[in-house]
C-alpha cells in the first residue's frame, strides 16, 4: 500500500541535502582554484567501494512549526546595504538611464529604504502576534469575523505589486485573540514576496496552529499588476482565493455563512 511521504520530512531533507551540496561546490571550486600552486589540494579519487550508500535512511530532526512561516537568513549572509544600492545602479544602467545625473542620485538609497518597509514581513514572526488570547469572553464561542483588510504585496514571479482586501474568520475554543493581530498576520505574509494563493494559505496556518480555532475561513481577493501592466495588461480583473478549515470544511452551510458575512455591507 501506498504510504504518502510526510511533507515536513521531505521538505527537512531537501534543504539538508541543497546545503551540503552548496558547501561541497564551494570546496571543489577552492581547490581547483589552487591547485596550480598547490597540488595537494586537488580532490582525492574515491574508491567506489567507499562510496556512500545514498538509498540508505537518514536521520533528519523535524522542522520547527514556524519553519515555513519565518525564513532564516540566506546561507550566504544578508548583502550589506551598499551592494544592494550599488544593484539598484546596475538595474538602472540596464533599463536605459544614467544613474549619475541629479534625479537619479538618491534613488538607490531610496530604493534600498522603501525594500526595507515594503518586504519587511522577513524579519516578523506572525506565530507571536497571535500568542496572547483573551479567555474572558464571557462563554462567547460563535463566528468572529474580520473583514475588509487591506493590503499590499509583491509578486515573486515579477516583484510586481498586487493589493485587496483580506477577509479572516474563525471560530474560537480557547479564546479570541486582538481584533489587530490578525491585520498584523495579513501584513506580515503580504510584506514579502508571495503568490497569492500562497499567502492565503499562510494565514489560515498560522491561525489554525495557534489558535486551535474549531473552524477558519479566509478570503483574499486582489489585484495583480503584472497582469494589468504588463503581459495581457488586463486592468481591473480581481483574483479570489479561499482557505477553509475545520467546521467551515466539514460543514457547506458554514462556507456560505461566511461568504454572506463578508458580502453584507449592512
Amino acid at each position: 500500500m501506498y504510504v504518502k511521504p510526510d511533507s515536513t520530512t521531505m521538505k527537512s531533507r531537501v534543504a539538508r541535502a541543497g546545503d551540503a551540496m552548496d558547501a561541497a561546490l564551494k570546496s571543489l571550486s577552492y581547490r581547483l582554484n589552487e591547485s596550480q600552486d598547490r597540488p595537494e589540494l586537488l580532490p582525492a579519487v574515491v574508491d567506489p567501494a567507499d562510496r556512500r550508500n545514498d538509498n540508505a535512511p537518514v536521520e533528519v530532526a523535524p522542522l520547527p512549526a514556524s519553519a515555513e512561516r519565518v525564513p532564516t537568513e540566506i546561507a550566504l549572509g544578508r548583502p550589506s546595504r551598499e551592494e544592494a544600492e550599488a544593484a539598484v545602479r546596475v538595474l538602472l544602467r540596464w533599463a536605459g538611464d544614467d544613474p549619475n545625473r541629479e534625479g537619479l542620485l538618491d534613488t538607490p538609497a531610496r530604493v534600498a529604504k522603501a525594500y526595507e518597509q515594503i518586504f519587511s514581513g522577513y524579519r516578523q514572526d506572525a506565530d507571536s502576534l497571535l500568542e496572547r488570547v483573551f479567555e474572558e469572553v464571557e462563554g462567547y464561542s460563535d463566528i468572529v469575523l474580520v473583514r475588509d483588510i487591506p493590503f499590499y504585496s509583491h509578486c515573486e514571479h515579477h516583484m510586481v505589486p498586487f493589493m485587496g482586501l483580506a477577509h479572516i474568520a474563525y471560530y474560537p475554543s480557547k479564546g479570541v485573540v486582538g481584533l489587530s493581530k490578525l491585520a498584523r498576520v495579513v501584513d506580515t505574509f503580504a510584506k514579502r514576496l508571495q503568490t497569492q494563493e500562497t499567502m492565503t494559505a499562510q494565514i489560515a496556518d498560522v491561525i489554525e496552529s495557534i489558535l486551535k480555532p474549531r473552524g477558519v475561513a479566509i478570503m483574499v481577493e486582489a489585484e495583480h499588476l503584472c497582469m494589468a501592466m504588463r503581459g495581457v495588461q488586463k486592468a481591473g480583473v480581481s483574483t479570489l482565493t479561499t482557505q477553509f478549515r475545520g467546521v467551515f470544511k466539514d460543514d457547506s452551510s458554514e462556507q456560505v455563512r461566511f461568504l454572506t458575512l463578508v458580502r453584507s455591507k449592512s
